[in-house]
């Protein structure tokens, strides 16, 4: 599963890296401790525009015909292999994907009496992509639109099995544009996308238990932790 991760990368580094036509208007700050229920950067494509959008969401998908929003709180994450036919995540899933921005993300290990938490980032802490879904949820009482997202999991690979048997779906740069073409929705096609990376694609940092509540967002949840084990 995928239940916390971070941001630190700079507004401008996404938009080199995730190939935006303009900087948007959008005010990021580095986060270290993203938690379910708050805010995350996701890009995704109009339909009719050829162009990446860059947006923020609500993290827990309501589906549009939901008449309880505390739904999303349950709906952090959807199952790869049977997203194209859950009810909360089928329509999503043929026209409103997108990709979950992220340089890194978290993981618990069972050591002792105590869990440990561990970052999983990239060997050159460059930025990533999730694959996810969003939503539009239209309140029924003050008739504003809630834009909400999910991110989809597949099972961990040998790299990842020992920390949790469920990992987030890490989309490859090639596959971006398939992913978030609105047009595209061959369930089939889509589905070869959503595998598992390579073993050893990421580097697994030992890290402060800082990291276990949202409350503490800030770099010390990057740290080692004082007595490893």
């Amino acid at each position: 599963m995928c239940g916390r991760f971070a941001l630190r990368s700079s507004l401008h580094q996404l938009v080199d890296q995730f190939l935006l036509a303009s900087s948007p208007d959008l005010s990021l700050k580095p986060r270290f401790n993203i938690a379910p229920t708050q805010t995350i950067v996701a890009l995704r494509r109009p339909t009719g525009s050829p162009a990446r959008e860059l947006a923020g969401f609500h993290w827990g998908l309501i589906p549009s015909w939901a008449k309880d929003p505390a739904v999303g709180n349950r709906m952090i994450n959807a199952r790869s292999e049977t997203v194209a036919e859950k009810p909360s995540f089928r329509a999503a899933f043929k026209t409103r994907r997108c990709l979950v921005l992220t340089d890194g993300y978290y993981e618990w290990q069972q050591r002792g009496s105590r869990k440990q938490p561990y970052f999983f980032h990239r060997s050159d802490d460059q930025p990533f992509a999730f694959a996810g879904l969003w939503e539009r949820w239209l309140d029924p009482q003050t008739g504003n639109n809630k834009e909400t997202a999910t991110i989809l999991t597949t099972e961990a690979n040998e790299q990842i099995a020992p920390f949790h048997h469920r990992m987030p779906v890490i989309l490859e740069p090639e596959n971006y544009d398939s992913w978030l073409d609105p047009e595209l929705s061959d369930r089939s096609v889509l589905e070869t996308l959503l595998t598992a990376p390579p073993s050893e694609a990421l580097i697994i940092d030992p890290v402060s238990t800082l990291v276990n509540s949202p409350r503490n967002d800030d770099s010390r949840c990057l740290e080692p932790p004082r007595e490893l084990f």
